[in-house]
């Protein structure tokens, strides 16, 4: 049997802070139980925000051509996407969220021109920081969450909405939430 793939997606600007020990933990644990992963770290990357093309592919591809290109074939291979990303502003980072934004053309594929459809279901795990203890911020980027998990064909199966981890590191100091991104890594692994 082919080992789990699983699919980190960073959209932190802060390397290792709150959200990355989180996803570091969740996908070390999904190794460890046999999974294979693959990390992209959003700030990192070169992808410019989706600019709405006037002409536009008709087959749910995006025509620009820069780091996303490495995204989307991983995405559409894997078996678990997992996307971490901390609360600013009351909902998702700038990068998650133009990551996001660029499977709009995904999204015109699957459900305005039906010229693409999604080969493999998968999973879909979020996990969140926040500074404070606003449920209402956490809501607003599962909202957003959702609506790409279902894009991208994945259930929206495990969250970790770890809140008061304003300081680098501070989640460290969540035993429950460090135990339940283990957990999450070991459940996707099976």
């Amino acid at each position: 049997m082919a080992a789990i793939r699983v699919v980190g997606i960073l959209g932190s600007p802060r390397r290792g802070g709150n959200s990355e020990i989180l996803l570091d933990r969740c996908l070390n644990c999904a190794v460890k139980a046999g999974a294979k992963s693959e990390k992209f770290v959003l700030n990192e990357m070169k992808f410019m925000p989706c600019q709405e093309c006037a002409i536009i592919r008709k087959d749910g591809r995006c025509k620009i051509r820069d780091d996303m290109q490495k995204i989307y074939p991983a995405i559409e291979q894997a078996d678990v996407v997992i996307v971490a990303s901390p609360v600013f502003f009351g909902s998702l980072s700038a990068q998650t969220k133009m990551m996001i934004d660029r499977f709009q053309c995904q999204w015109l594929g699957l459900y305005f021109f039906k010229t693409y459809s999604i080969a493999k279901r998968k999973k879909g795990a979020f996990l969140c920081v926040e500074g404070t203890d606003r449920r209402d911020f956490f809501d607003n980027a599962k909202a957003i969450i959702k609506n790409f998990f279902v894009t991208i064909g994945a259930s929206y199966k495990y969250e970790l909405l770890c809140p008061l981890t304003d300081e680098k590191g501070a989640v460290e100091n969540h035993k429950d939430c460090m135990e339940r991104a283990e957990e999450i890594g070991r459940l996707i692994a099976t």
